[in-house]
């Protein structure tokens, strides 16, 4: 085939393009500049998308033999990504913008233009696998699998997409760099968001949104407890940095139950009222079988597994919970797995929009 790999400047897209190539493709690679101002995104061991990355992608290419291009998306990631970012924060939902920027950049506006380019498929070193019967799987390294963030992928995308590292460890991927003698062998995976230079995720937002104050209240009893700054600033399940004004009673400590952006309130209350037994979530892309089906729900990335009964009705999936779970977040993805000899099966996923509280169900 002839195949577009999207090249970052880590060792995992470095790897899956040379077995790309190695496997006899007609291989070209392309690092994607998503910053406006790359000065202003992470560097070194944190980084993602900067200069650096760029200069790594290029050397590992002409290590392996292969054109090379940068692509300018700037704008594109801006309006998708960050923006979005900002967006779903002030309306009171946890987005993950990594998710965002899979469905939107690299297999989206990236596979749209390389298919117009005569490109047959896009290579990435992401960790799942795709294998012959079109299924999306786990990684063989669990640790490191990255299907949940490959789970809002369509039909259509997947059929173009090659995840060459699925059946690799991330350990036999830097060995295998090394053997290659691709200088980002030992280079440090990135980490965090990486258009948030300094790490302080509030912070940014309050550059973007501005100070808005608002109340703290008891989720049991409605008093204030405190005030706050902006109500973006929190997120469901949250512990530390509430600053709360007045002690709970029975001295344990409390926790983010919901975010209410139109009374800019944020609730708070005890471990247990985090519980959940029911999650509604929407945008559905769903691979699975006819619902109800009883498999597995993942809540967020890296995140625990949960049994429960899934059922797709049009654009809104729910999930019952057999166990219930704690801090689901919406804007987060719900992925729905099936297991299976050869790895859990992706079955589909959707964004959340709302989890009904264990308590409510026990009253």
């Amino acid at each position: 085939m002839r195949v577009l790999a999207a090249m970052s400047g880590g060792v995992d897209s470095a790897v899956a393009a040379a077995r790309a190539h190695a496997a006899g493709h007609d291989v070209t690679g392309v690092h994607l500049a998503l910053a406006r101002n790359p000065q202003t995104y992470r560097t070194g061991a944190r980084g993602c998308c900067t200069l650096e990355d760029s200069r790594d992608a290029r050397r590992a290419a002409d290590v392996i033999g292969i054109p090379f291009y940068v692509w300018d998306m700037a704008e594109q990631f801006q309006a998708s990504v960050v923006d979005d970012f900002v967006a779903e924060y002030s309306a009171g939902r946890t987005p993950n913008p990594c998710l965002r920027c899979n469905e939107k950049i690299k297999f989206e506006a990236v596979l749209d233009r390389a298919v117009a380019l005569g490109f047959d498929a896009v290579v990435t070193g992401h960790h799942a696998r795709l294998g012959a019967d079109g299924l999306l799987r786990r990684s063989v390294d669990e640790g490191k699998d990255q299907s949940y963030v490959l789970a809002v992928l369509t039909r259509a995308q997947l059929d173009r997409a090659v995840f060459p590292l699925g059946d690799s460890t991330k350990a036999q991927v830097r060995e295998e760099a090394a053997r290659r003698g691709l200088a980002v062998a030992d280079k440090p995976d990135s980490h965090d968001i990486c258009f948030i230079a300094d790490g302080d995720t509030q912070g940014f937002l309050r550059g973007k949104l501005g100070d808005a104050p608002g109340d703290i209240v008891d989720g049991r009893t409605g008093e204030r407890l405190g005030g706050h700054n902006g109500a973006y600033g929190f997120t469901v399940g949250q512990r530390k940095g509430l600053d709360l004004r007045v002690p709970a009673a029975d001295g344990r400590p409390r926790y983010v139950l919901s975010i209410t952006p139109v009374t800019n309130t944020v609730t708070v209350g005890p471990r247990e009222d985090l519980e959940v037994s029911e999650v509604t979530a929407t945008k559905v892309i769903w691979h699975g079988a006819a619902s109800p089906l009883e498999c597995e729900v993942q809540l967020r990335a890296h995140g625990e597994v949960y049994p429960a009964t899934v059922t797709v009705d049009g654009d809104t999936l729910t999930a019952r919970l057999t166990t219930p779970a704690r801090g689901v977040a919406a804007g987060q993805a719900i992925v729905a797995y099936q297991r299976s000899p050869e790895g859990d099966v992706v079955l589909g996923s959707a964004t959340i929009t709302a989890a009904a509280p264990l308590a409510a169900s026990r009253a």
